[in-house]
């Protein structure tokens, strides 16, 4: 209840904007989707993921080389010593400086950097994945939407036609009825179907604003700007079936669906994963180097100046080759392994599913497809018949061979039978993108019809 207020609050909202003479901004379905593109949150937060990846990748990268490190001390202690030449207790302070600068290289590290390089790849790659998927579905919602939206304006149209033609008649009815040539039930028989159509197109209004206010949410633009979305009816018109092969367009999907595509990455990634994970168990070589020197107070006092000491005696040096071997580590090394070993499996198994999905989904909008040719003949046939039935029908009733009754039957036959034939035509290219989208090759490149 409260949506269906709000929603006819920012209805009413629309209503007040155009009334004011807002300037009306036409949107094409192209157009439509590039700010849909642009705006949408989730393809942002789609692309950040995939710079940390990148980040992630350099950072993997960096494993391979060596870890440098400078550190430097100064320090001043106060004090009091025993001096064993004079024999007294003396105050000594001192103060000292050092400086060290050391350097570790890893060797042999089980493999593990070398896994997690690969790992911060493919994570990539089916990050890379996930981004064009969601763009694809983020197409199709703007294009489904868009559709609705033409449709619901179309189907407003052929009722106000209906409309129009039941006032015409009410007005042919009337002077009818005023000679006596006609009965007054007849008149009222003919209001009351006006005062319907006109329920009707007043119920169409509002499916239409509806579908608008879906459309323009899913854009994320300015909900109070005024928009006029442009009807690309003679590609409607001119609409082409096409005969697919099912399992041709199921090999395809299989291939080309980007989220397929992603999982498969994401296994890849686990599989580094554990090769990493079980790099703990085997032994691991580093090698590091250390130069230090430092300055001390008393030595100077016994006449070695700070350069001598600095630059020249107190220097050091070291060169270390350092093996670790894992022996026993409460079980850690073997829980992470086994871990990463369940995750894959998790990973294989929603892969498997994922496929049978897609199957699934090829298979229906395929028999959709099909369907919606069968009906677009079917309904062409129709309109054509009941079009003919209606101009009959007003023929005969016009000069007495028939009733009002009859007359109302065909008038509301052939409006059906517009409705259903716009429908059908819709719905045939709203199932051919969506076989589009199941197939994983949609893109703002192919979505105009």
């Amino acid at each position: 209840m409260k949506k269906t207020i709000c929603i006819a609050v920012i209805a009413v909202v629309f209503v007040t904007g155009n009334a004011l003479g807002q300037t009306v901004q036409k949107i094409t379905l192209q157009e439509a989707i590039n700010i849909a593109v642009e705006n949408n949150y989730q393809l942002k937060q789609a692309e950040n993921n995939l710079e940390l990846a990148d980040a992630n990748i350099l950072n993997s990268m960096a494993d391979f080389l060596p870890s440098i490190n400078g550190s430097s001390t100064a320090s001043r202690g106060v004090g009091r010593t025993f001096n064993s030449n004079t024999g007294q207790i003396e105050d000594n302070p001192n103060n000292s400086f050092s400086m060290s600068v050391s350097a570790s290289m890893p060797i042999f590290m089980g493999f593990q950097n070398i896994n997690g390089l690969r790992n911060s790849q493919q994570t990539k790659i089916s990050r890379e994945e996930s981004l064009k998927r969601a763009k694809e579905s983020l197409i199709f919602t703007t294009a489904t939407n868009f559709l609705q939206v033409i449709l619901t304006r179309e189907l407003l149209e052929i009722d106000k036609e209906n409309l129009a033609t039941s006032i015409k008649q009410l007005e042919q009815v009337q002077a009818q009825v005023e000679v006596g040539s006609r009965a007054a039930v007849d008149l009222y028989n003919q209001q009351a179907q006006v005062a319907n159509d006109e329920l009707t197109i007043t119920q169409r209004e509002n499916t239409l604003s509806i579908n608008e206010l879906q459309l323009i949410r899913q854009l994320q633009i300015d909900p109070l700007g005024n928009y006029e979305f442009v009807n690309p009816k003679a590609g409607v018109e001119n609409v082409i079936t096409m005969d697919y092969d099912l399992e041709a367009l199921i090999s395809e999907a299989l291939v080309g669906r980007a989220d397929i595509r992603s999982e498969e990455a994401s296994i890849e990634a686990l599989k580094y994963s554990l090769y990493a994970t079980q790099g703990n168990i085997l032994p691991s070589l580093t090698f590091s180097t250390s130069l230090s020197t430092s300055w001390d107070e008393r030595i100077k006092e016994a006449g070695v100046n700070f350069n001598d000491q600095f630059f020249d005696q107190n220097i050091y040096r070291s060169f270390r080759l350092n093996l670790s071997i894992p022996i026993f580590n409460n079980l850690d090394r073997k829980y992470s392994i086994q871990s990463s070993k369940i995750q894959l499996k998790n990973a294989k198994l929603t892969l498997d599913n994922s496929k049978l999905e897609v199957v699934q989904e090829v298979t229906q909008a395929y028999n959709d497809y099909v369907s919606y040719k069968k009906q677009k003949e079917a309904t062409a046939k129709s309109l054509f018949a009941s079009e003919k039935a209606f101009e009959t029908q007003q023929e005969r009733y016009n000069v007495g061979a028939s009733t009002l009754i009859e007359l109302s039957q065909a008038q509301a036959t052939y409006t059906t039978a517009q409705s259903n034939y716009t429908q059908v035509l819709y719905n045939l290219i709203f199932q051919e993108k969506l076989l589009d989208y199941y197939l994983g090759k949609l893109s703002e490149q192919n979505i105009t019809f």
